[in-house]
């Protein structure tokens, strides 16, 4: 079975009067594993099918399934829980809470999950010496580099040990060499962890590393190609 499946799914937002078609009768398949991208213009459809299979949205038609779940007809408590435990995200804009230290951000979703202070506290000091972090957990995000911020936001996706990490332009505020090292280190975390990546993103330096490239065009499927990297 699939780790995420896309079953003809479209989605339109209405805009007053207007209706505005995301996307268009959209199928795909992700096994557990993967290394990802959604690759395409802006307006093409890549976000809103992030957010889609990470819980944030629903489809107006067709069925999103992840781990077996259908999350379509699933109640928003449902939907919560599953996106706590199953899910992790990376967004362009890090979005870390900035009266938080570093390790704290960190540990959020973990404290959502209820794990004891002492496992959080191991686990995040763990995550951000892999993550070559370590030292910088008192530190504010208005005191870190963007590079360092989005390494915190990738430690705060893995904490958790989510099935599967959407990343959302991961790469768009940093400059080549911050971005081609995270690149690697998520590479990294895919190959010896298993951890399924799904990116969108429009950066060559990131479809460039994928090992699948799927690309959308006005909400469709233009093409899905697959290859060993």
């Amino acid at each position: 079975m699939p780790l995420i499946e896309l079953k003809n799914v479209s989605k339109i937002y209405r805009l007053g009067s207007q209706s505005v078609t995301a996307l268009s009768e959209l199928s795909l398949l992700f096994e557990a594993g993967e290394f990802a991208v959604l690759a395409g213009p802006s307006g093409s459809g890549k976000t809103t099918a992030l957010n889609l299979i990470g819980c944030l949205d629903r489809p107006t038609s067709g069925q999103v399934i992840v781990s077996g779940m259908n999350l379509g007809t699933a109640s928003s408590r449902q939907l919560a829980d599953f996106r706590l435990q199953h899910i992790g995200f990376i967004f362009q804009s890090y979005n870390l809470i900035p009266v938080l230290t570093a390790a704290e951000n960190a540990e959020f979703t973990l404290m959502l999950q209820k794990v004891p202070k002492k496992s959080r506290r191991e686990r995040v000091r763990r995550l951000f010496a892999e993550l070559g972090i370590d030292g910088l957990e008192e530190r504010r995000p208005a005191d870190l580099s963007g590079g360092q911020q989005q390494r915190v936001a990738i430690a705060r996706a893995m904490a958790g040990n989510p099935q599967v990490i959407l990343a959302d332009e991961p790469t768009a505020n940093l400059d080549s060499h911050t971005a081609e090292e995270l690149l690697e280190l998520m590479r990294r975390l895919n190959r010896e962890q298993g951890t399924t990546f799904v990116f969108s993103s429009h950066d060559d330096r990131v479809i460039s590393q994928a090992r699948r490239v799927i690309r959308l065009e006005d909400g469709c499927l233009s093409d899905d190609t697959g290859a060993d990297r």
